[in-house]
């Protein structure tokens, strides 16, 4: 089984053939095809080439599937005694892609 571990909007990512993966968003069509390069380890039956610090030659072709936002996350304050307290909400803007090539 070979997999791919690449970074994205400052996050790692570990990736087989076929998976489907929440990044970051891209202004990207649904269907558009999307390389992704900065691939830092290759494991390839069974064995591991690791970049320094990414791997030369290498790149993970994927399809963007459509985008979205995420769930509402609410943070929330308050502090005791002084009727006083803050809510905020925040929602993740992403782009659902599905893996569909690694090409070492």
């Amino acid at each position: 089984m070979s997999y791919a571990i690449f970074k994205h909007g400052g996050k790692q990512y570990k990736v087989v053939e076929g998976d489907i993966v929440l990044l970051d968003k891209m202004d990207k069509e649904p269907k558009a095809l999307v390389e992704l390069v900065e691939v830092l380890a290759v494991s390839k039956e069974g064995k591991l080439s690791c970049g320094k610090p990414f791997v030369n030659g290498t790149k993970i072709e994927a399809e963007v599937i459509n985008e979205g936002r995420g769930k509402k996350v609410i943070t929330f304050k308050k502090r005791r005694r002084k009727d006083s307290k803050t809510k905020r909400g925040f929602r993740r803007d992403f782009t659902r892609v599905r893996i569909t090539k690694i090409v070492a």
